[in-house]
């Protein structure tokens, strides 16, 4: 088994959802007592939000490869950064190291493609909702249409996310103002939805909604074990 080298903290909560996904998954493959050669190096995510809300990208990029240097370093022979947002920080990780990058969106696609679904709406912070680097990934690699929320409906979304589920906070009215966002999703043609922030699976899943939720957390981490136990 390859050692998986995770990049977490961002938020803590859904680190640990990825530690579980990932220890089950190989469990379901492997049988037995196994569980997964892993790494995590995990940061203080204060100072990840004020860097995000500041602009200061070039910032983040320095942590997040020195996040991946250090995984390298301890034995990683690859890198799984456990947040969908930071992975505008991609190209500075890759840059940074000798071994494999697992991009999150690279993952999500293939889920799709699989599914033979060719419009999608994508839930995130404002951040991968509103930049390109989320989104180019599905439409250039996979021919995926995306499709955002207006607006107001995005500030929602953004601000249960920071002020609320990664303080682990789940409340009910955040619950159906997401289903009701979902729901116009619909309306315009979105045929399932992604649930493209690591904390949104602790909020929403395919129960709440009538389109089918791909939650990024749950595909990622278990490409990664895919990968880490493939011959």
């Amino acid at each position: 088994m390859k050692t998986i080298g995770l990049i977490g903290g961002m938020s803590w909560e859904s680190s640990i959802v990825y530690y579980e996904l990932i220890n089950r998954k190989v469990r379901k493959l492997l049988g037995g007592h196994h569980s997964c050669d892993s790494l995590m190096y995990t940061v203080d995510f204060n100072e990840i939000v004020k860097l995000q809300h500041e602009d200061k990208w070039n910032e983040l990029d320095g942590i997040m490869a020195n996040a991946a240097i250090r995984l390298e370093k301890g034995g990683a022979d690859i890198v799984v950064l456990c947040t969908n947002t930071m992975h505008l920080c991609s190209e500075a990780i890759k840059n940074s190291i000798s071994i494999p990058f697992l991009h999150i969106a690279e993952a999500t696609g293939l889920e799709i493609i699989n599914r033979k679904l060719k419009k999608v709406g994508l839930l995130g912070t404002k951040f991968t909702m509103e930049k390109d680097f989320y989104k180019k990934v599905l439409t250039e690699q996979f021919g995926i249409e995306v499709i955002i929320p207006d607006e107001n409906e995005r500030e929602i979304i953004h601000s249960v996310i920071y002020d609320e589920l990664i303080k682990g906070e789940i409340r009910t009215n955040s619950r159906e103002a997401y289903k009701a966002i979902i729901a116009n999703l619909e309306a315009r043609g979105a045929e399932a939805v992604i649930l493209g922030c690591t904390e949104i699976p602790l909020l929403i899943n395919d129960s709440d909604v009538n389109i089918p939720t791909f939650d990024t957390t749950k595909i990622h981490a278990e490409k990664a074990v895919e990968w880490a136990i493939k011959d």
